[in-house]
Order: C-alpha cells, then structure tokens, then sequence
C-alpha cells in the first residue's frame, strides 16, 4: 500500500490527524519523534534518512515542539523515541540513538 506521499524520504508531520493518515495508509510506519535542540536526534538523522530511503517503511517525523500535544498523547518522554507501527498498531518503541541494523532489523521482523 502506497500513496503519492511514501517519497523514499521523511516525511514531516503536520498534525494528529496526518499522523494517523501515515498510520492507516501505510503498512509499516517508522515514527522518528525529535527536537531541533536535541544532539541526538541530530546524531540519528541521517540514518533515518537513509532507512526512508532504503526500506518499504514509510518515515514519518515528528517534531515534539511543533506538535507538544500529539508528543504528549503518545507519551513521549524522551527524544530521540522510535515507535514502529504495523498495520496501524504499535509493536515496538525504542529510545535514543540506535544503529542503522538495529533498526532495519525491526522493520525487516514487520516485513
């Protein structure tokens, strides 16, 4: 399942309701939750470009300032978080910077 927005790149979220679009359109999702001030996020950006770019899941992005109620609903504590989505649902959650294996590891078990 694909729609014209699956461009092999992030996609920047713009709200609560386009997140759940991605979700419900798209078989696997990978939400990248950040913020412009946190290091980290900035270490883990190209690889999750490069993931967008090299697997079947679509990459969404969310920046927890933009979108503070949206962070707040999903509970996000920290940044980086990565919640992978299968079919809608959540099935895993992973906190700071991970490796480029690990998490096309993840998303390939989805797969």
């Amino acid at each position: 399942m694909s729609t014209p927005e699956a461009t092999g790149s992030p996609i920047h979220v713009e709200s609560a309701d386009h997140l759940d679009e991605l979700l419900a359109d798209h078989d696997i999702v990978l939400v990248d939750y950040h913020a412009e001030w946190c290091g980290p996020c900035k270490m883990l950006e190209p690889t999750v470009k490069e993931i967008a770019e090299e697997t079947d899941a679509v990459v969404a992005k969310v920046d927890i300032d933009e979108l503070q109620a949206l962070a707040r609903d999903k509970q996000i504590r920290s940044v980086p978080t990565l919640q992978f989505y299968h079919d809608g649902e959540q099935v895993k959650q992973v906190i700071g910077v991970q490796s480029k294996e690990d998490l096309v590891e993840i998303i390939e078990q989805l797969a």
